[in-house]
């Protein structure tokens, strides 16, 4: 998911360099959402593995 995030971002770049105002900004958007979805998942993923390793391990 971060890899599309990076891909939406470079996109959002080229498109913004080359003049391509409404691309660049539903391709920033894509991104940043992404990004952030990204983020959720990474956290609620570190927290359970630290709470069912303390369960397995107690």
């Amino acid at each position: 998911m971060l890899k599309w995030a990076l891909f939406f971002a470079v996109i959002a770049v080229v498109a913004g360099l080359l003049g391509f105002t409404g691309i660049a900004a539903g391709a920033a958007a894509i991104a940043k959402f992404l990004f952030v979805v990204f983020l959720v998942l990474f956290v609620v993923f570190l927290v359970l593995g630290f709470t069912i390793a303390k369960k397995i391990v107690d």
